[in-house]
């Protein structure tokens, strides 16, 4: 797999992570009796957004990097 591709799964593996803190937090506040949307999250916590964070970063550093190889090839 080439820098491209990776930076696109780990692009993919943040839209997981960041779609599965919203699902846990609904799967959580629907068996509690009068919470609100905002006290669910917090329950929840902020570990898959800190992950789901360094892995778009980590997706668009790899992105770049394959782009720029990719100019430096061409330009030679």
């Amino acid at each position: 797999m080439n820098k491209r591709g990776t930076g696109v799964a780990f692009i993919a593996i943040a839209a997981f992570l960041f779609s599965a803190n919203y699902i846990s937090a609904a799967i959580f506040g629907s068996g509690l009796k009068a919470i609100n949307w905002s006290v669910a999250l917090l329950l929840v916590g902020n570990t898959l957004n800190i992950f789901s964070s360094i892995a778009l970063i980590i997706g668009i550093a790899y992105l770049a990097w394959g782009e720029y190889e990719e100019f430096k090839s061409k330009k030679q």
